[in-house]
């Protein structure tokens, strides 16, 4: 029985096993499975090799993104590399190999969107998920990327990942900014920052789930262009599934796993 996975911690609020299984239900994938696993960094080694062979493909999210590609040594896709960061892991005949479906898939669902391309934005916070909007954003581009967090020293990854990126402060004003995107929790964005984080046209929203952030409502409140996380969680869970399926992408049924994902987070309040 082929077996699959979305790992990390805290893990209960994913919305990934609704994706890929719905995926799998429509594609004939009958005895495929996949589950959500909470596993913490410091465990994740132990976890993945001790995995058996019918272990096929790992989708990781918070706190692994990172620590994933210290398991893999050279066996990584280059955006991968290039993010530092690894939010998928397929089994191959030598080890696992590690991939980062975040950056094509927040491409994809800024396009999906928009037509407009942004030259200038913004990205809150300075994790792994952040570096990846940054490498997304310089496929579509965008000229000039600040990333806006508490600790220029803890966002030196992100900052590193493209020669387009600059630091300010979480709580400086931004005008000119066609894009804004944001990779903090909803608890974080304060009143003081909703305001100074300008009148983006764009706002690309990665957290899902819980109700509209902050952020979220201030944009729809606006009329701006809002993307939302549930948007970036299929374009890359898309990607996912073909990988550790290998049908092909075209043939993933994209907007039937959106369905679905809207369809838990309504049930989920």
């Amino acid at each position: 029985m082929p077996r699959c996975a979305v790992l990390g911690s805290p893990i209960a609020h994913s919305l990934s096993p609704v994706l890929h299984r719905a995926a799998y239900a429509d594609l004939g994938l009958t005895d495929w499975t996949y589950d959500a696993i909470d596993v913490g960094d410091t465990d994740l080694a132990g976890f993945v090799g001790a995995l058996g062979p019918e272990w096929l493909g790992l989708s990781l999210t918070m706190p692994l993104k990172r620590k994933a590609m210290r398991l893999v040594g050279d066996r990584a896709s280059s955006v991968a590399v290039r993010a530092g960061a690894a939010n998928t892991l397929i089994r191959l005949d030598e080890g696992w190999w590690a991939d980062n479906t975040d950056v094509p898939g927040a491409a994809a669902a800024i396009r999906e969107r928009t037509e407009a391309a942004p030259r200038r934005a913004a990205v809150l916070g300075g994790g792994a998920t952040a570096g990846s909007m940054v490498l997304a954003l310089e496929s579509l581009g965008c000229e000039e990327v600040v990333v806006m967090s508490r600790s220029q020293e803890r966002s030196s990854e992100a900052l590193g990942v493209s020669p387009i990126t600059r630091w300010a402060p979480l709580d400086a004003a931004l005008g000119g900014i066609d894009l804004l995107a944001s990779t903090i929790p909803a608890e974080a964005q304060t009143p003081d920052l909703v305001a100074a984080s300008g009148e983006a046209p764009i706002v690309f929203e990665v957290v899902y789930g819980g109700g509209a952030t902050p952020l979220a409502r201030a944009a729809r409140d606006r009329g701006a262009v809002l993307i939302s996380g549930l948007d970036l969680l299929v374009h890359q869970a898309v990607l996912q599934v073909s990988a550790m399926t290998s049908v092909p992408v075209g043939d993933v049924p994209m907007e039937l796993m959106r369905a679905a994902g809207l369809a838990a987070m309504g049930r989920d309040g």
